[in-house]
């Protein structure tokens, strides 16, 4: 397995802090030039996933080239800023990709009573078997991004040596090492900000699932839910098959995933994130696992890692992941 050297990253002067990377990054992401190829999967439970294919402008890209699956943040979608920065960086580098929307994420509400969390790495083999099955002589890849990192990890680790049956290289960007304490500190000061913003999005998908979701948990207190940790006890963990929402991050919280993977996987995670307590980055485990490569910056926000000047932004975390990912799927 061949050194991958990260190229370093300094921030750009015009967005410091991490909320502004955070908040005012998402502008520095270029979305235009993408065009998208949508399909369905029925799954087994009777539900669906959409998958979004991405056509670059310029990049016509053949059946057999290598292909990244791409899982997108909490209440997100597969053609957010960042997904659509990857998309491009990738098919330069001669790599194509596929987003994942996961349950009631693609714009339309998905059928049955259960949504997506962080540990759901059911859905994400149902996809990657899918794409095996479409497109048999493709090198397989995994991104993800935030709640999407937490998937990736958990995903690779869970699965130990027998993850190269289903990618052979993955990244994690900006992801939760330790879903509990992040889940304290977004009630505290300015992250109560981005609690209400996923609660308000979280909370219009429970109206619109109320009566299906009756029978299942209480949908008063779940629509009541001031903070994460709220939402989480009273609707992820019933609906997820946890106990509540400690059993859920528990399980599900990426430290505990790290030592077992055995697929090239690079990590990046800025301590400024304002999202994750900077205090639950686990560098022993890193460190000790030689299939890891990190790149833990002071700044970058959460999903930020901007660099440059307005007008010649350039998106850290993207670049250094496609470089990544071409590298690793281009290895004999």
């Amino acid at each position: 397995m061949s050194t991958f050297e990260l190229a370093p990253f300094v921030p750009s002067r015009w967005l410091p802090g991490g909320h502004t990377q955070t908040v005012l990054g998402r502008l520095a992401r270029r979305k235009a030039g993408i065009v998208f190829q949508r399909r369905r999967l029925n799954t087994p439970d009777g539900d669906f996933i959409d998958v979004d294919f991405p056509e670059v402008a310029g990049y016509l890209l053949p059946d057999d080239a290598p292909l990244v699956l791409l899982l997108h943040g909490l209440e997100g979608n597969a053609r957010r800023g960042y997904a659509c920065e990857t998309y491009r960086r990738l098919a330069q580098l001669g790599v194509r990709s596929v987003g994942i929307n996961y349950r009631s994420c693609s714009g339309e509400i998905n059928r049955t009573a259960r949504f997506y969390h962080s540990g759901a790495t059911d859905d994400v083999a149902f996809v990657l078997e899918t794409l095996a099955a479409w497109f048999p002589n493709s090198r397989r890849g995994l991104i993800g991004f935030s709640l999407g990192a937490n998937l990736t990890l958990k995903f690779v680790g869970e699965r130990g040596e027998k993850a190269r049956d289903w990618v052979e290289t993955a990244v994690a960007i900006s992801p939760p090492f330790d879903m509990k304490s992040s889940s304290a500190l977004m009630e505290r000061g300015i992250s109560r900000f981005y609690t209400r913003h996923f609660l308000h999005s979280l909370h219009e998908k429970v109206q619109v699932k109320a009566e299906l979701l009756a029978p299942l948990v209480e949908v008063d207190k779940l629509l009541a839910a001031q903070t994460l940790r709220q939402f989480d006890n009273y609707g992820t963990a019933p609906l997820g098959g946890f106990r509540d929402a400690d059993d859920y991050y528990a399980q599900c919280s990426t430290a505990q995933f790290l030592p077992p993977i055995q697929v090239p996987t690079l990590i990046l995670r800025a301590l400024d994130d304002p999202l994750f307590a900077p205090d639950d980055v686990p560098y022993a485990a890193i460190t000790a696992n030689p299939c890891l490569t990190a790149g833990i910056t002071a700044q970058g926000g959460h999903l930020g890692f901007v660099s440059g000047r307005p007008g010649h932004f350039t998106c850290w975390a993207e670049q250094e992941a496609a470089r990544f990912l071409a590298a690793k799927l281009s290895e004999t």
